[in-house]
């Protein structure tokens, strides 16, 4: 019996530089299930005085808020940032849009990307 064979593993990237949202789409597969490790990463940079500076990173996927968070703006002068981790299950057929929005007030945004790798 021959064996079919193995399509290689996924692996999409959106990275907005300093935009402060990013979509990622992933295609429905009709052959397979999928998981993927859904990584987001902000990276600011800080104002050198420090003083009431805040960023902000809030996740979707297909349009439904999956998680939100602002903090202060440490290091001043350097940088700082927000990830956020999530494996997620794709049915067969099944798409996933992931949408990032950063907000900053005082700090100005470095790079905002989003990164899926299919987990085999």
């Amino acid at each position: 019996m021959a064996q079919r064979p193995t399509a290689p593993s996924e692996h999409w990237l959106r990275d907005v530089g300093t935009d402060s949202v990013a979509v990622l789409d992933i295609p429905g597969l009709v052959e397979r299930a999928r998981v993927f490790d859904v990584d987001i990463t902000l990276l600011v940079d800080a104002p050198a005085t420090p003083g009431g500076a805040w960023h902000e990173l809030s996740v979707e996927f297909d349009g439904q808020r999956q998680w939100s968070r602002r903090i202060d703006t440490r290091n001043p002068g350097q940088t700082d940032g927000l990830e956020y981790h999530q494996q997620v299950r794709l049915a067969p057929e099944q798409a996933l849009r992931v949408r990032a929005q950063a907000r900053v007030h005082g700090a100005r945004i470095r790079q905002l990307l989003i990164e899926a790798r299919e987990d085999r």
